[in-house]
């Protein structure tokens, strides 16, 4: 007969904060040279002789952000990491260090934190990066990450979101609008669980979808293609709350206005027929989704012949005048309908 018996937990207490620290993190090992001092003393030494030192910070919220039942705990390892990463490639810099910190509740034993931390460790070596340190406390309402990501970049190769000038070329990375269909498929199969557990959801129809949600990537290979093409951006920034969002704040910080066409916009065919089978216009997706991780960025006008024809980028829309208001610009007509960021909003219901 065979044994039914479930493996046997372990209770975060056994270890301890410290002991926690030690069992998670002591297979890590540094790949940087300007990682002098990692894990194991009060603070983190590094040294990056002239380059210009680029610092972001990230936290994701258990039933905010993300939802344990569908969200597997080494899929939300990775992804923490890449949403910090993608900010440092948006400022064209290189990571090289996070630290991490969790609260956590004593629901989870310490083989789940194992998970969350096996997510971390591919990533850290998928982009090359040293976790350097972090903290754990307790938790009262379920699972918090916390990540801090560093990287550097020579003075003359930082990117602002403030750079845009007139009429140059607003250009996106990939293809927009799949992370948010992948999560309205993983709710809806949620919702079908709730009912009838017993219902297992067969979603290797939207494997692209799915995967654009749960393991999203950043612009590791995008920020090596411009270097490639002897192209520097103007302004630049990363598509985390959607691409109106995204395109607003470019105008915000530079003062220029901005025409997108929706006719431009990329889509993967997917997007178009799973937003069909929602009842939702895919540009709707593609304006308003978010967690793409994309870049956005404006290049001079005399940098197109660099780009052009590239499968990697598109052109999707051009900065106007000063002061000027931000346009969709409408698919087969003079018309045009304001921008307005509809994306993820914190604090809002």
């Amino acid at each position: 007969m065979l044994d039914d018996k479930q493996p046997q937990l372990t209770p975060l207490d056994k270890l301890g904060e410290f002991g926690l620290i030690d069992h998670l993190t002591d297979s890590f090992e540094t790949q940087n040279e300007s990682t002098v001092k990692g894990i194991g003393d009060d603070a983190a030494v590094l040294n990056f002789n002239q380059n210009e030192t680029v610092v972001t910070t990230d936290m994701l919220v258990e039933g905010i952000h993300f939802n344990l039942a569908y969200v597997p705990l080494k899929h939300l390892g990775y992804k923490s990491v890449i949403v910090n990463l993608s900010d440092i490639y948006a400022m064209n810099a290189i990571p090289s260090q996070i630290l991490v910190s969790i609260a956590v509740s004593s629901r989870f034993p310490v083989e789940a934190l194992e998970e969350l931390y096996k997510g971390i460790k591919i990533a850290c070596k998928n982009y090359n990066v040293d976790l350097i340190g972090g903290d754990t406390t307790s938790s009262t309402s379920g699972l918090m990450i916390s990540i801090t990501a560093i990287g550097t970049t020579k003075k003359r190769d930082l990117v602002y979101r403030d750079g845009a000038g007139e009429n140059d070329l607003l250009v996106v990375s990939g293809d927009l609008g799949a992370a948010y269909l992948g999560l309205q498929i993983l709710e809806r199969e949620n919702e079908v669980f709730k009912v009838n557990p017993n219902m297992q959801p067969d979603l290797s129809e939207y494997d692209y979808l799915v995967g654009r949600q749960l393991k999203p990537e950043a612009g590791k290979n995008i920020i090596e293609l411009l270097k490639q093409l002897e192209v520097r951006p103007t302004s630049m920034i990363d598509i985390s709350d959607g691409l109106s969002s995204e395109v607003l704040h470019l105008s915000k910080q530079s003062g220029y206005g901005f025409n997108i066409y929706e006719e431009k916009i990329p889509l993967d065919p997917m997007v178009i027929k799973t937003a069909e089978e929602f009842g939702i216009n895919p540009i709707t997706c593609a304006l308003n989704g978010g967690e793409d991780y994309e870049l956005l960025f404006t290049i001079s006008q005399n940098d197109f012949s660099k780009i052009k024809g590239n499968p990697n980028l598109t052109v999707i829309g051009h900065s106007t005048e000063q002061n000027a208001e931000n346009y969709l610009m409408l698919k087969g007509s003079d018309s045009a309908v304001p921008l307005t960021a509809q994306g993820w909003k914190a604090f809002e219901e």
